[in-house]
């Protein structure tokens, strides 16, 4: 099982370098920095400028990067052209106080619209959790039970889009299963979990971090070639970031 040990036991690679994003607050930076340097999880270099950031992990100067506090727009709008993706996709590593990790997607709110994203969705999610040497079970979820079809047409839609994305998600080979609304249970026994949409995806992650106490360690965008890690710029720390882009480096330049 996934947990945030595990994880930093990956990252005990101070032969790394990685990028981290510093915006207003650069004594949180620098805190994070040394702490994540004395646990041994990489060297860290701070960045004030996104594109620098995006650019050096483009070009292989560092192993890795962290977005910090840098403001998101400008941020993944830098990602988006450097590394020419139209859209960037992201899913948060969140782990909840009493359960299991679990891979949440969509967070941005802009993503996980239509029936094929949530397949590349659910398929990026895989490929990552493979790096971390698990075979994900994947939840699809809807925004209500199968029974509650003909109660209103935005609920029909997402379960019908639900059926879909899960029946083509096994033809791909994925262990997807269609969950509806049942979070509860998806959480307990899924790896990755797709949200019906990037809302209710965001509102499932600020619901669990800022709410319920759940640890974000962060979002990797998951649809470029390199490792970039999404963060919320209300973490008290982004030393467990760190540590999440070290361990994801670590299985892409020598595994």
């Amino acid at each position: 099982m996934l947990t945030a040990e595990s994880i930093f036991l990956r990252a005990q690679r101070p032969d790394l370098r990685v990028g981290l994003g510093v915006g207003r607050d650069i004594d949180k930076a620098r805190e994070a920095s040394l702490d994540a340097e004395d646990r041994g999880f990489a060297e860290v270099i701070l960045y004030n400028d996104a594109r620098a950031l995006a650019e050096d992990l483009l070009n292989g100067k560092i192993h890795a990067a962290v977005r910090g506090d840098l403001d998101s727009n400008r941020a993944m709008g830098v990602v988006r052209k450097s590394f020419q993706v139209t859209k960037v996709m992201r899913a948060a590593f969140m782990h909840p106080q009493g359960g299991r990790m679990f891979l949440l997607a969509p967070v941005g709110i802009d993503e996980g619209w239509d029936v094929d994203e949530k397949v590349e969705l659910a398929r990026l999610s895989a490929r990552l959790m493979r790096r971390l040497d698990i075979e994900p079970e994947i939840g699809i979820m809807s925004g209500g039970r199968s029974s509650d079809r003909g109660r209103k047409i935005e609920i029909d839609r997402t379960i019908d889009a639900a059926e879909r994305a899960t029946e083509l998600a096994r033809k791909e080979g994925l262990r997807a299963r269609d969950v509806q609304i049942l979070i509860e249970e998806a959480a307990r026994d899924c790896d990755v979990i797709i949200a019906p949409d990037g809302i209710s995806g965001n509102l499932i992650f600020r619901s669990l971090h800022f709410l319920g106490g759940a640890k974000a360690l962060g979002a990797p965008v998951l649809n470029i070639d390199r490792v970039y890690i999404d963060t919320s710029r209300a973490k008290s720390s982004y030393s467990d970031s760190v540590a999440l882009a070290s361990a994801l480096a670590d299985t892409v330049l020598w595994h």
